[in-house]
């Protein structure tokens, strides 16, 4: 079981069964969503995620036709998204979790490297898509 919550902690979720895919998302509006060069994501099957508090708290937008984001609306921590070609999926931001070690995280690709922040090298050698994944439409 692995436990997260937004910056406040108003709204908490519980991840049980592991994550089945990750990735560093380089697309303009991870990048504004999470100020920050890129953001890092984790999927695991909706069956596996659960709010444990705050769904009141909780609030979403649709950042482009196939994506839903959801973001505490006390502190603005920007911590899931869901994408309409994988609607059995819950992408969680890596930020938000709690303890988790980093085997637990199969993080193996950067995606929207085609659109990255100019001022950011990536120095790794994972997988590079230049859009999404193809599995997701890329």
């Amino acid at each position: 079981m692995v436990e997260g919550s937004c910056l406040c902690g108003k709204v908490r979720f519980q991840v049980e069964g592991g994550f089945v895919e990750g990735h560093h998302c380089h697309c303009s509006r991870c990048r504004k969503a999470h100020g920050a060069a890129f953001a890092t994501y984790v999927c695991t099957p909706v069956s596996g995620f659960r709010l444990v508090a705050g769904e009141a708290e909780l609030t979403s937008y649709r950042s482009s036709p196939p994506v839903r984001r959801s973001f505490c609306r006390t502190c603005g921590s920007s911590f899931l998204f869901e994408h309409d070609a994988v609607p059995e999926l819950m992408f969680v931001a890596v930020g938000t979790l709690d303890e988790v070690l980093p085997s637990a995280l199969p993080i193996d690709a950067h995606c929207f490297v085609g659109s990255k922040a100019s001022w950011w090298t990536i120095h790794d050698e994972l997988t590079r898509h230049e859009q999404q994944r193809p599995e997701f439409g890329g």
